[in-house]
């Protein structure tokens, strides 16, 4: 093989020209014969038994030059990348293929490469970290969400229906005077307030005691999922079976010892405070580290090629459908059911993989610049926590993985840790700071070269 050319192009793509030779060509045609021949039947010869030569008599020559062509196109973007010193992403695209007499061939491709970029300056980067506080009142709602999970159901003989008693009756719908699909139930169990039935039902209920029947006249509204109901004045015939409410137990030290490790309010209200804290402060880091990263996102500079875009969307979508395998659906079925397209869908995820794109550009490039080293320890201790996370052992995992890939990764995490270390956090001016919501961390994923 040769390179004829190799000429960057915009948007960080490259344009090839790659002749290979008659002699590669027709091992490459040989090797399809090879894989073809017990498939091709020809009259006069058992079936895969017919010569090479007969087979191109009976069906031309170029019968096998295709799949030599797609066969080769690895090897050929293989050498051409190393013979240029490219590092491209994605896979090529063909523009011309030319054969000539002698089985000569040329072939024009063009190929995204990893782009040249620039950043600003990524030690001591500003950005918003948000201010961690733990007032009485939050403290008091955890206690309120332990109460509501403790609490207990009491049948109500003594009251009628009250906004948040749990109700058992049985329903019939009529409309002028004829029951309608749908409308018609026993022993069902409703939470008055919940906003479960068309409005004005849960209201009308309030008031009645337990076996006490009415009819409720309501009129179905004028958007209701159901176009043969919607607008329709109805009458709801009604009967409260049963009354329930939900009994909070008291905060004392009792219900303290039955729902935590403590033996007093105040010591589980400050065990509440400490946790709270700290969940609230993780959220607050990763939200600080969010941000970092996106300034340094934004001072990237260079043509991101769409092809290492696509990578990661194509990343996403794979582990996507991993993920929904497990629960037998595959991502056809779940785009149907939400109503997408898959272009839709791959354009919803473009920013977020465009951002991961520059993330990870950027740490190549810090990597570059601080020219990093490992020790031998740490390459070890690189090792030891994949056979940790991926539960193997460890000389299975250094079968697998190159100490170059954990070295690769390894030097990524120090360029993020010195950012992360390095950056400045500052307080959300009081008008933000009522907008800034804790957000996932989003560690830059390498797509597959």
């Amino acid at each position: 093989m040769n390179v004829k050319s190799c000429e960057k192009k915009e948007k960080s793509t490259c344009g090839l020209v790659v002749e290979i030779t008659p002699e590669e060509f027709d091992a490459a045609i040989e090797q399809v014969y090879r894989q073809n021949r017990s498939k091709i039947s020809v009259p006069g010869f058992r079936k895969g038994k017919a010569p090479r030569k007969i087979v191109e008599n009976m069906y031309g020559k170029g019968v096998f030059y295709e799949d030599a062509l797609e066969n080769m196109l690895p090897a050929v973007v293989a050498f051409a990348n190393k013979e240029s010193d490219l590092k491209t992403v994605g896979n090529p695209v063909v523009d011309d293929v030319d054969i000539a007499d002698d089985k000569t061939v040329t072939v024009t491709y063009t190929i995204g490469v990893y782009p040249e970029i620039t950043i600003g300056e990524y030690k001591g980067i500003h950005a918003v970290r948000p201010v961690v506080e733990v007032t009485e009142s939050d403290i008091d709602t955890e206690v309120e969400k332990e109460r509501y999970k403790n609490a207990r159901m009491e049948t109500i003989t003594d009251r009628p229906v009250i906004g948040g008693d749990t109700v058992n009756l049985d329903y019939r719908g009529t409309i002028d005077g004829v029951a309608f699909e749908g409308g018609t139930a026993e022993n069902y169990e409703l939470k008055i307030g919940s906003n479960s039935f068309i409005p004005g039902f849960e209201e009308k209920m309030q008031g009645m005691f337990t076996g006490e029947e009415r009819d409720l006249d309501l009129t179905f509204p004028a958007d209701y999922h159901a176009a043969e109901l919607a607008g329709k004045d109805v009458v709801f015939h009604v009967k409260v079976n049963e009354i329930k409410s939900q009994v909070l137990p008291e905060v004392d030290d009792e219900f303290v010892k039955d729902v935590s490790e403590f033996d007093t309010v105040a010591e589980y209200r400050e065990s509440l405070k400490k946790d709270l804290t700290m969940n609230r402060e993780a959220s607050a880091q990763t939200t600080f580290e969010n941000n970092v990263m996106d300034k340094l996102v934004e001072s990237v500079e260079g043509e991101i090629p769409d092809a290492l875009i696509d990578q990661y969307i194509d990343n996403q979508i794979s582990s996507m459908s991993s993920s929904l395998g497990q629960y037998g659906m595959t991502i056809e079925q779940y785009l149907q059911m939400m109503g997408a397209t898959m272009d839709g869908f791959r354009a919803n995820m473009r920013p977020n993989a465009e951002k991961n794109a520059k993330s990870m550009l950027a740490l190549e490039k810090i990597v570059a610049m601080e020219n990093f080293e490992l020790t031998p320890e740490e390459i070890e201790e690189g090792y030891k926590e994949l056979a940790e996370n991926y539960g193997l052992e460890l000389e299975d995992v250094k079968k697998q993985i190159t100490e170059e890939m954990v070295s690769e990764d390894l030097k990524m995490r120090k360029a993020n840790r010195l950012v992360m270390d390095s950056a400045v956090a500052e307080e959300p001016a009081p008008e933000e700071e009522k907008n800034v919501e804790p957000a996932a961390e989003e560690t830059p994923e390498k797509p597959e070269e």
